[in-house]
């Protein structure tokens, strides 16, 4: 990946960091994401047909795992907003069997792509030629209809396949977290936090994600033996946050070039600073 397409896609994901922490709407948010994402992948086409491709392995890098980091944040934010648009009215039980049949939607997607998941989650290549070079499109290796609408000079069989691969995770979780919190519905009413406490966290929620990632990692609560996804609950009510969906930002955070630990590493520095002053005085 060359520098200018390594900015872009750093670029791209501050912005959608900053609007999933801004935006409460989820409507708006991902209306908001897709807008960005449409702009980001269009300046992505047009730095990669100025680039000069010198050989196969360039291309087939692109398309496997260049393109798809761009355009499985499309698909991601698409499929959000069509679950939440047409999220029907009901109770907890209508909602849970509606967020379950999307499941068996990404389910389905999956049996019907088992070959191809198989081939790319275990790090196989020696297909590579045939799904990530373009102009190669074999009909016996299950390709989407889409490939026949797109723009070949930037396409091939397979690298929206794994763009689909990508998003579909981040979809799990996210539905996964919107099923959890119906089944803890009340759980910060049954907190046995005091209830008169003001304290409320002002840094970003992404820090506090870090943060909270690294005592769950410590066994700091419990003896470890906290569920995460109670235990981040627990901070949520104890703060008065909401921390929205924290598996999809870790992703993000583990996916940091550089700076992986950073709001660790800052509060090192400054109690290290805060310790310094105080044997001065």
């Amino acid at each position: 990946m060359n520098s200018k397409i390594n900015q872009l896609l750093l670029d791209l994901n501050e912005q959608l960091n900053f609007i999933d922490l801004e935006i409460d709407d989820t409507i708006k948010r991902c209306e908001k994401a897709i807008e960005i994402t449409i702009k980001s992948v269009q300046k992505l086409k047009t730095l990669f047909l100025k680039e000069n491709i010198k050989n196969q392995e360039q291309e087939i890098d692109f398309f496997k795992n260049v393109k798809p980091k761009f355009t499985s944040k499309f698909i991601f934010y698409n499929i959000i907003y069509k679950i939440e648009t047409k999220k029907p009215y009901g109770g907890e039980r209508v909602m849970k069997k509606y967020l379950n049949n999307e499941l068996d939607k990404l389910k389905r997607y999956f049996d019907n792509n088992l070959d191809f998941y198989g081939y790319y989650r275990t790090g196989n290549n020696y297909l590579d030629y045939k799904y990530f070079v373009r102009g190669n499109f074999d009909i016996k290796l299950t390709i989407d209809s889409f490939i026949f609408e797109a723009d070949h000079n930037f396409a091939t069989s397979h690298d929206f396949k794994v763009a689909k691969i990508l998003a579909h995770d981040l979809v799990q979780v996210y539905i996964e977290s919107k099923l959890l919190e119906i089944n803890n519905k009340g759980i910060k009413e049954k907190s046995q936090v005091n209830h008169k406490s003001t304290q409320k966290w002002t840094a970003s929620k992404v820090a506090l994600i870090e943060l909270l990632y690294a005592l769950h990692s410590q066994a700091t609560l419990n003896n470890g033996v906290s569920d995460l996804k109670e235990f981040v609950s627990f901070f949520e009510y104890t703060f008065n946050i909401d921390l929205g969906q924290f598996n999809r930002v870790f992703l993000e955070i583990r996916a940091r070039k550089s700076g992986r630990t950073k709001f660790l590493d800052t509060l090192k520095e400054t109690l290290l600073k805060r310790m310094d002053e105080a044997d001065e005085e």
